[in-house]
């Protein structure tokens, strides 16, 4: 999907979406809002939330500045709809397979579980947003139209590679099949595909691509398996166990906010390991484990250090010199993570059997 995305960008796909969503716009700052948050809500759950917040938040700004916009409201939805949108489906955030791991549920089960809580996530973070940006969006105007960049071969190529990905992860997921594999597979061929069109080396694609993420991840492994061996990882399913023991429903609230506050501590990679390792290492009820996950994926709307996606973004905005404070973003995400949090374990809870 790290190949799907950067291939995306190098042909121009989201440079050209943006270009729509603003022509589609026609001169409201309102209507472009709402076509952006559409944008990245699609790009986030067939692509994966990183993805939004690496390749979604320079094209938006393009695109924003090109228009006449100011840039940061739009901004701000490359990274919380990012992250609030990644449970939607099991390939939108690199957290879920980090806290599933080897026992991902089946696609309908995943959507029976989540499809409910992640729209009313998705809705309630919209709304926050488009309810304290009001200002800002009312008092500018925007062009009607801007220069739309081409489509190349590749770009178009690179859609058909994303449609593509999906289709085969929605049928691999249906099936029960893991989604390693296929994803691996398909990238590839798209990308080959695009390269021997273009008659161009790969290396600079593959050089753009976030490799530090890697390491990151096979870290994190490493990490859980010493606090499994130090016992760490016991005493927790031992606190989980007699909270589920008391109450399934108080253990389901109460891990859900806990994890979601101490993503915003250590990050929600490591915290969304040992969350899962936790949950694995003894049968929870799916209430709990789906509270986890959850937790882990929109928690991090709280803060800017919650996870790797919003990391990222931040330093793709510096990177257009746009600067956003950690107070700034704290105090978005106070009102934007709890409603959406609390709200989404409570549709969770009730489309539960």
């Amino acid at each position: 999907m790290m190949l799907l995305a950067e291939l995306a960008r190098a042909e121009g796909l989201f440079d050209w979406l943006a270009a729509v969503a603003v022509t589609l716009a026609r001169g409201s700052p309102q209507r472009l809002f709402a076509l952006v948050s559409a944008v990245g809500i699609v790009v986030t759950v067939l692509l994966s939330n990183d993805a939004t917040a690496v390749v979604l938040t320079p094209a938006v700004y393009a695109a924003t500045r090109a228009a006449g916009a100011p840039p940061l409201p739009y901004l701000f939805i490359c990274a919380f709809i990012a992250n609030a949108a990644s449970f939607m489906l099991p390939i939108s955030n690199p957290a879920n397979l980090v806290v599933f791991g080897g026992h991902m549920p089946p696609l309908l089960a995943w959507l029976s579980r989540f499809g409910l809580a992640s729209l009313v996530s998705i809705g309630v973070t919209y709304l926050v947003l488009r309810l304290t940006q009001h200002r800002a969006l009312a008092a500018t105007q925007i062009v009607r139209d801007i220069a739309r960049p081409p489509l190349r071969r590749g770009g178009q190529m690179a859609a058909g590679g994303i449609v593509l990905v999906g289709v085969c992860l929605l049928l691999c997921s249906a099936f029960d099949v893991k989604l390693g594999w296929p994803t691996f597979i398909c990238g590839s061929v798209t990308a080959a595909a695009i390269i021997a069109l273009n008659w161009q080396s790969p290396w600079p694609i593959l050089r753009n691509m976030s490799w530090e993420v890697l390491p990151l991840v096979a870290g994190l492994f490493v990490l859980v398996e010493g606090l499994d061996r130090t016992g760490v990882i016991r005493i927790l399913n031992d606190l989980l166990r007699d909270a589920v023991a008391t109450s399934v429903h108080g253990a389901t609230w109460g891990v859900g906010i806990v994890v979601a506050i101490v993503c915003n501590l250590v990050n929600n990679l490591p915290a969304g390991l040992v969350a899962g390792s936790v949950v694995a290492a003894d049968h929870v009820p799916a209430q709990v484990s789906s509270a986890v996950l959850i937790g882990v994926d929109l928690g991090p709307n709280l803060s800017v250090a919650g996870s790797l996606a919003t990391i990222l973004w931040l330093v793709a905005l510096r990177r257009e010199r746009q600067e956003v404070t950690m107070l700034k973003f704290l105090r978005l995400g106070l009102l934007a993570m709890p409603p959406a949090l609390i709200l989404s374990i409570a549709s969770m809870i009730l489309s539960s059997p």
